[in-house]
């Protein structure tokens, strides 16, 4: 059965690892109100989407 000769250092264990993380949604300014949201969604706070209204908000 093979064993590593020696300990796997912690730089070398990071370096493997460093791919796996959170990646944060790419987030754009409405341009009715300003307000951030998701790219190529209605936008939750107006309702609009492409200049028109997709949503009718209370």
């Amino acid at each position: 059965m093979a064993v590593p000769a020696r300990k796997t250092s912690k730089t070398r264990k990071r370096n493997r690892r460093g791919h796996i993380k959170l990646t944060v949604p790419g987030l754009a300014p409405c341009p009715n109100c300003g307000e951030l949201r998701k790219s190529h969604m209605v936008c939750p706070s107006c309702g609009y989407y492409n200049g028109k209204q997709a949503v009718e908000n209370n």
